[in-house]
């Protein structure tokens, strides 16, 4: 942020906020036209030091983040729109917090400070000129078809063997774990359901690598298929461990699941009865479902994007604005060296993957 944006971000009275995620929101109007307000808020974001997440024709949102204990993380979401002539300006915390402090109304009054700044440093002549480049820039029409791409890398066919065959390792492995854990008496619940969703995503990410296979609903569904493998043999490596270790007599794994149920769950003294021991495996399930399909997604996401240089994505893009049919997209990839039709689909799987980007880093 610039010097003078942190002497006036001083100045301004805070309105705190209360709720479960607290926000904060002003409107002020503007003689700025639909065509000049994403460019002119992108100046004014850019001078903030935030980070812009998304843009289109009438909206603009951006990130504030904050560094601390060597790590960096995300405080505050600001959202900008534009509704003739009326610009609404909203902060809203991403910290899970019930008070904000009065952080978010300083985001709010901080941008208007910086917006009106950089709009007034534009008289009529620069903002015709900006109207033009924003047309030029929408309409592609400063793109240069370029005579050569770079070459397709050397990929992997896609194999969807290897993500099964090593998705079932590891839900092997993970079970006997939670297993020896839960018999010991160490399992805490909340984290190890977060654990196991992130040990699931990342060693999927090496499987997606290994394979080269990306297609999310197949993996979608290996995922679900090892969570139920890794806390259905959870409760059986459990029986097993607990019949070995104590050398009682084999009573059958279904009368083992029955005196669990009996037993019920207790939580620090309080016995929960076989309907809280229900309802936490359902949060096993839930939580762990939860984590590591939001990391698969992402993991995916990027690895979509890494495979394609980004002059081949943005070649292909620009024929299809051009209005231009997929069929004749891969003709003019084909022109271009990438003839094989696998490589052209992993550049269209790009293309939807700038998309998902997009709406990972929109996340609140």
């Amino acid at each position: 942020m610039e010097e003078s944006f942190k002497t006036y971000e001083k100045t301004i009275q805070k309105k705190h906020s209360f709720g479960w995620t607290p926000k904060f929101d002003e409107e002020f109007r503007t003689n700025l036209s639909e065509k000049t307000f994403v460019p002119i808020a992108e100046k004014a974001i850019e001078k903030l030091g935030w980070d812009i997440v998304y843009k289109d024709e009438k909206n603009i949102e951006a990130k504030r983040k904050e560094s601390g204990f060597g790590f960096e993380k995300w405080t505050e979401i600001i959202s900008i729109s534009f509704n003739h002539g009326k610009i609404l300006v909203k902060s809203e915390s991403l910290g899970g917090e019930f008070w904000d402090n009065g952080r978010n109304s300083k985001r709010v009054k901080l941008f208007i400070h910086s917006f009106k700044e950089t709009e007034i440093s534009f008289d009529k002549h620069s903002l015709e000129q900006l109207e033009v480049e924003v047309d030029k820039k929408n309409n592609w029409d400063d793109y240069i078809i370029p005579e050569n791409l770079p070459k397709p890398l050397t990929w992997k066919k896609p194999n969807f063997a290897i993500p099964i065959t090593g998705g079932i390792l590891i839900s092997i492995l993970l079970s006997f774990t939670l297993a020896k854990l839960s018999v010991n008496g160490i399992y805490i619940i909340f984290l190890f359901e977060f654990l196991v969703g992130v040990a699931i995503a990342f060693s999927l990410k090496f499987l997606i690598k290994f394979s080269n296979f990306s297609e999310f609903k197949k993996l979608q569904y290996l995922l679900i298929g090892m969570i139920i493998l890794i806390y259905v043999l959870n409760q059986y490596l459990q029986y097993e461990i607990i019949l070995r270790e104590n050398n009682y007599d084999r009573i059958g794994f279904i009368e083992f699941i029955k005196l669990r149920l009996k037993q019920g769950l207790t939580l620090k003294g309080l016995n929960t009865g076989w309907i809280g021991l229900i309802i936490s495996w359902i949060i096993q399930y839930v939580l762990t479902y939860y984590v590591a399909i939001t990391k698969l997604f992402t993991i995916l996401t990027f690895y979509q994007l890494e495979r394609v240089p980004v002059e081949v994505v943005d070649f292909a893009y620009y024929h299809f604005f051009k209005d231009k049919t997929e069929d004749e997209v891969r003709k003019e990839l084909s022109l271009k060296g990438w003839s094989d039709e696998q490589n052209q689909n992993e550049v269209f799987e790009a293309i939807d993957a700038i998309h998902d980007a997009t709406e990972i880093n929109r996340l609140k």
